[in-house]
Formats: C-alpha cells, structure tokens, sequence
C-alpha cells in the first residue's frame, strides 16, 4: 500500500507504559501532527526522556492540537518550541487560557527550583538548569491557535479535526481527526458522568480508530461522598490542632477541595479554621470557572463561594510566613503529586510531627512523592534531605476526575459502531492491559497497548475489513543531548 493512500501513521512518544507524558505523532498528507505535549512525571527514567533530544526533529512538525492543558498533556510545548517547533498549537479556548497559566507557573517552578538547587548545592548537576523558562513559555504562547467545541478546524491542509466535550477539566477534549475519508480519535482523558464539577462526556460517535487513556482502567471509584471523606478528615485534624497539607493539582481538584469546604463550612460539618489557597496558579485558575461557566456544573452562588472558601497566598514571603502560624488551617499547595514547587517547603515543615495530615486527593504516578506517602513511606526526599514522615496521611478515594474502568467501558458503548482498533495508552501497565482485556471480551472490540516509540500504519480497507496496522515498528532512539 503506497504511503498517499494511508489515512494516518501513528507514533507513540508518550503516555506508553506510563500516565504521563502523553505525546501522539499522527503523519497524513505529507504532514505531522503532534497531538498532545506533555511532561513525563515521576521515575527518574520516565523524567530523564523530558532532557532527551526529541525523537523526531521539531521543526518537521506542522502543529500541534491539545486535548487539555493539564501538565502531562501540554508540559512539554515551551522545549518543543525552544528546539525548533514553528507550528500553531490549536487548543479550545478554555484549555489556552488554561496553558497561558500552567505554562509559565510550570517554567517559573523549575526556574525556581533549580535557582534553589544551586544555592543550596544539593544538585549532581553544575549549574543545574530549568527544563525551560517563563521566557520560552511566554513565546510558545504566541502559536495557540483556538476553536470551540464541534467546531470544525484544519490544523493541515487535507486534515479535518473537531473538539468533542470530554468533561475532566475546564476546556477538556478528545480531538477527532479526519483523513482520505477515515476518523482517528484521541480520547485525551475521559471525564466522570456524574461529577461534582464537571459535565459528563459526551457520546463517542463515528470513530475508525480510537486510542483511549486507561489511568483507571483496572480499577473502580469508590461509592463514598468526597464530601464525608474530607469533612472526616478536617475534623480530626482541627480537633489536635494541626495543619492540614493538600497537594493539589490546580485546575480541578483544587477548585473541587474549595467547593466543598465551602459547603462543609456553610452546613457545620467542620470547624471555621482559615483554609490557604498557596498557589498562584491555582488563584488564577479558580477565577476561570467564571469565564466557562457552560462548562462546569456550578452555579454562579457556588462560584463565588468556591472563590471566597480560601485566603490566597501569592508572595514566597507570605508563603513562607504561613510556617510560623499555630494551627490548626489548611494550606492547599501545588503540585498534586508533590513533583515540585511550594507544596514541598509545607511538607518539609509539617510532615514530621503526629498532629498534622497530609491529603492526597488525586490520582499519584508511580515514582512521585505523592505514590510514595500513598504507600507509606516513613521518609521523603525533599531538595537533598530525608523528611520524616510522622504526619496521618489520608488518601480522598472519591476526588478522581478520571473516569474509572467501568464509565470508560460505558462511555466507548456509545460508539456509533465498532471501531477497527483501539490503542490503549496512558496507564500504568497493568491498567493498560485490564482494560484492553475487557475491551476486547466486553464490546468484542480489537485492542491493543502499544509500547513507547511503537510506530503503526492504519491502513484504508473498506468497510468491514479488520485491519489496524499494516505495519508495525519502533522508531529507533536518538541520542541523548
């Protein structure tokens, strides 16, 4: 089969084997099309592959389309950008404006990071360097290019593609791409039909093939109310006077926390203690869902209210003050996994004494200091040194915005037919492979993981015709730079 009449060849450059670091090369028409850009998180391995040269020259890149704006989705795009990459970034409105402030807070955290690195000499590298800079970040925001959901776009000539609701956060997509008369869908990640926030995907539809995100596919939420799990938690913490640490991502779980402890503390389900929004990111981030109000579930009351639950902290120097306040309070600070930034100067402070908590209220890749206090650890590694864990560390089991292996199933039934082939990506291996199994004996669907750099031509049969890949490769590696 020559190389014009294939509809798509597909590269996986990330989120393979891992829920992070999700990067998808589709080639159609001559062109490329990079759908998603994000940072690899948590094992050093995993990480290392953010400082390797790229595995295809980024120049050669024509655009890139964004399923959303979170990190492991669009992390990457200031050093894709800053090697070469002249492309537009199409992207929904929401999740743009979403990038303008996880992009340059992600540069400033490293910029910041390695500044602290070096002034405490805790670093194997001489100087260490940031991934990128606010600068890079700031210039990778001129090729955003929008459109709104169902509206149609062209990110290449002879390639058509959409923005389908998909829930999750502000913005969230799966991006449909059309070419020589067949659809390639990318999931990106698949909200829940029921949450708090958010409004429920919407249904699958046409698709030929489909690569759908697995971060719970061998697992089931929990039917508990997030609401009783963190009012629970709260009580007791205030109750011995401690502080109460919350990793939190920004956009959605930290909009999630503060909607509810609005409620629990209009209700009298927990005591008034003063709850710190330590996040400047998240700040701007709550003050969006104002902006997209179509999107989300909220009313304009509890908007409001969600943006009134917490004082907000911008300074390092007001930061660093909340150190040298008495509990008990809550300080909710980034990152989610606790990969970085003001969230661990707090950890450092106030997980070595009993009276104090640590929620974890997300999801937590492997190798992340997060997964780490999931599974116990009586230690963590902070900037060089070993901080002891004394602290009760409560996980929230009910705050995913992630749709579990059960609505991902329910979500794919809505397929107005079968698809030739799904690829299952973005989950740990044995999620992966969970919910390929179930792909293929519940909806009788072909299914398959691939691995990183797996590389496959999705061929033009006719209808009917069974036949994913006509060929099958990886790419090799290049060297490291």
């Amino acid at each position: 089969m020559s190389s014009s009449s294939i509809p798509f060849r597909v590269t996986f450059l990330g989120a393979s084997g891992t829920v992070t670091g999700s990067k998808y090369l589709v080639e159609t028409h001559g062109k490329r099309i990079l759908v998603d850009c994000g940072l690899f998180q948590g094992y050093k391995t995993l990480r290392l592959r953010n400082w390797s040269r790229f595995p295809v020259e980024p120049a050669s890149i024509d655009a890139v389309v964004l399923t959303h704006a979170h990190i492991d989705h669009s992390g990457y795009l200031p050093r894709l950008a800053r090697s070469g990459f002249r492309g537009a970034i199409w992207a929904t409105p929401a999740t743009a404006a979403l990038c303008e402030i996880l992009l340059t807070d992600s540069a400033r955290i490293q910029e910041d990071d390695a500044d602290f690195a070096n002034r405490r000499h805790f670093s194997k590298h001489n100087p260490a360097l940031p991934l990128y800079t606010e600068a890079d970040a700031r210039r990778c925001l001129k090729q955003f290019r929008t459109a709104s959901f169902e509206e149609p776009f062209e990110p290449v000539h002879g390639v058509h593609a959409q923005f389908h609701t998909q829930g999750h956060i502000l913005g969230a997509a799966r991006v449909a791409l059309r070419s020589h008369g067949r659809s390639l869908v990318f999931s990106g990640d698949v909200g829940r039909p029921d949450d708090d926030l958010m409004a429920p995907p919407s249904d699958l539809g046409d698709v030929d093939w489909l690569v759908v995100e697995s971060t719970y596919g061998d697992r089931l939420h929990p039917q508990f109310d997030i609401a009783q799990e963190l009012g629970s938690a709260l009580r007791r913490v205030a109750a011995r006077g401690g502080v109460a640490v919350i990793p939190a991502f920004a956009v959605g779980r930290t909009q999630l926390l503060l909607h509810h402890i609005a409620q629990l503390k209009r209700a009298g389900a927990i005591p008034s203690i003063p709850v710190y929004l330590d996040s400047p990111m998240a700040i701007d981030v709550t003050g969006l869902f104002h902006r997209y109000r179509k999107e989300h579930r909220l009313s304009r009351g509890d908007c409001e209210a969600m943006c009134k639950a917490a004082h907000y902290v911008n300074s390092m120097e007001d930061s660093r003050a909340l150190h040298s306040r008495p509990g008990p309070m809550v300080i909710i600070a980034g990152s989610g996994m606790a990969t970085g930034g003001r969230v661990l100067h707090h950890l450092t402070s106030y997980a070595p004494h009993p009276r104090n908590m640590i929620i974890l209220a997300g999801y937590q890749a492997g190798g992340t200091r997060g997964a780490a206090l999931a599974a116990g650890a009586s230690t963590l590694r902070i900037h060089g040194q070993d901080v002891d864990v004394r602290a009760e560390v409560v996980a929230l089991t009910s705050a995913s915005s992630h749709a579990d292996a059960n609505e991902l199933i329910a979500w794919m039934r809505t397929a107005s037919r079968a698809p030739r082939h799904v690829f299952v990506t973005h989950g740990e291996p044995a999620a992966a492979d969970a919910l390929r199994s179930r792909i293929a004996h519940e909806l009788g669907w072909p299914a398959s993981v691939p691995e990183y750099r797996d590389e496959v031509e999705l061929g033009a049969q006719g209808p009917g015709e069974q036949a994913p890949a006509t060929e099958r490769r990886s790419i090799r590696p290049p060297a490291a730079l």
